[in-house]
């Protein structure tokens, strides 16, 4: 037990959560904090440092990029990839010319970094200790905080770093509880387990919770209906193989000359950007905003197949659309006025879709699921309830057509919305807003109201509404560990 109040003890700090953006804080913090005080990380999830999403699970839920934008490690893009090393031979995905792995391995990724990270710490001096236990709730003590866990023990910290992650799927239908609904599915190996092959399944989404489900499901060898349902219907974009191009125009430093030339940031002198991105490379800035604007309306299967003869196509635009939403895109959302964020927000489905595409060996075999007629779309459903046998569909199509339908399990895969306070963190998160050390903020999440307080993830009130990656993470981690460092006496 480090000695609290010591002035030669230095700065004390908690990390509270045990996911990726623990990770990220962490080893920012073993690269460059001074040997005086102590580090305390609360994570109580019986898989430390992998998070909700890198736990053990199925092989086929893989790690839905390339090596090159997986490193927690921010100021070193290649760690990943190095850590991985030959490893990455075997989960080549031919089309995209890249390994993608199955999410645990990545997990071995998050917690050998996290255990380094804490193994040199610990050679320097800073005492360090993972508390298996859920924050609950936090006091102003003084010039400190007290944080108090659920097993009514007590910590004192002088800087907290929230790294809760995001919610849980919202039960939009009311089905919780209802034999054969899975409210959760992760991990889909025990989710999956006691579903019989030839059980009609409905996955509730459309995205890449919803595929990883999908391709889950037919690796077990399923043979029933599987019908993917949702409100739009819409499919993730497919990944392209990566090319040489590094962007020119949509930079930061190009966004900041905005605001300095300007005054302002607006979402129209942003597209200005990317359409001088564009005609460097001899392609046509509008046709891209037309063909992004078609994605809700045009046939998801036709969409899939479409993206996937352009795997290799050699056009910059969704490329750069992906890349920059995650680099450039937190620092230029910070900057925008709020009718431009909104205008942005009525996008949100199309811009997740880019931002975050579904990587090619799965789009292939969705179209195979598609083409053999085992999987299909379903838009517009309206309603979805418990009868005897299983539960019952009812759906509106574009054409307003109805149709209706009984399967025999529900998957739940709709993905919270952003900036979503995950029930395990709802009482610390009151008991911080209690305390004024953050602030709830209208668009979701929160923001710190007191210096003491860093928040990394989507609990990140100010952040964009695509859901943080791993760069965005690992970013938020860096910046927050220099923020402490900054502040150590």
């Amino acid at each position: 037990m480090p000695p609290y109040g010591a002035e030669a003890w230095g700065m004390d700090i908690a990390i509270i959560g045990g996911g990726a953006a623990a990770v990220g804080v962490l080893d920012a913090l073993a690269s460059a904090a001074p040997a005086r005080g102590s580090i305390r990380v609360f994570g109580p999830s019986p898989h430390l440092w992998r998070g909700r999403p890198y736990g053990p699970d199925l092989d086929s839920v893989l790690v839905n990029a390339p090596p090159a934008i997986m490193s927690i490690r921010h100021a070193d893009p290649g760690h990943y990839g190095a850590w991985l090393g030959g490893r990455g031979d075997a989960y080549l995905d031919e089309r995209l010319g890249q390994p993608l792995v199955p999410r645990a391995v990545y997990g071995e990724y998050l917690e050998q970094t996290a255990e380094k990270a804490l193994a040199v710490l610990r050679e320097r001096g800073r005492w360090t200790e993972v508390v298996a236990a859920r924050v609950v709730g936090a006091a102003r003590s003084g010039g400190r905080l007290v944080l108090r866990t659920e097993d009514g023990g007590e910590h004192v910290a002088d800087r907290v770093v929230l790294c809760v992650g995001g919610g849980r799927p919202h039960d939009h239908y009311g089905l919780a509880g209802a034999p054969g609904f899975a409210g959760d599915p992760y991990p889909l190996a025990g989710t999956l387990e006691n579903v019989a092959p030839e059980t009609d399944v409905a996955v509730i989404g459309s995205g890449l919770t919803a595929v990883d489900v999908v391709v889950s499901l037919a690796a077990r060898g399923h043979t029933g209906r599987i019908s993917m349902v949702s409100r739009t219907g819409m499919l993730p974009h497919v990944w392209q193989r990566p090319g040489a191009h590094r962007p020119r125009h949509v930079t930061t430093e190009r966004v900041r000359a905005l605001l300095d030339d300007h005054g302002a940031v607006t979402l129209d002198g942003l597209a200005g950007l990317l359409r001088a991105e564009l005609a460097d490379a001899g392609e046509d800035f509008d046709a891209l905003l037309a063909d992004l604007r078609a994605a809700p309306r045009e046939d998801p299967v036709g969409r899939l197949r479409r993206q996937i003869a352009a795997i290799d196509a050699p056009e910059i635009g969704r490329r750069v659309l992906q890349e920059t939403s995650h680099t450039v895109g937190p620092y230029a959302w910070r900057l925008l006025a709020d009718d431009d964020k909104d205008r942005l927000r009525a996008l949100f489905r199309v811009a997740t879709s880019v931002a975050s595409p579904m990587v090619p060996v799965n789009a292939a075999r969705l179209l195979e699921l598609f083409d053999s007629g085992r999987l299909d779309v379903v838009r517009g459903v309206e309603r979805i309830e418990r009868v005897h046998g299983g539960f019952r569909i009812d759906a509106r199509g574009p054409d307003t057509r109805r149709t209706s339908w009984i399967a025999g399990r529900v998957v739940n895969a709709v993905n919270p919305p952003p900036h979503a306070i995950g029930q395990d963190a709802a009482a610390l998160v009151a008991a911080l807003v209690a305390e004024g050390l953050v602030a709830p903020c209208p668009s979701g999440g929160v923001l710190a109201a007191d210096a003491r307080v860093r928040i990394v993830g989507d609990l990140a009130g100010d952040g964009p509404f695509v859901t943080s990656g791993i760069p965005g993470v690992a970013a938020q981690g860096a910046a927050a560990a220099r923020a402490v460092l900054a502040a150590a006496p």
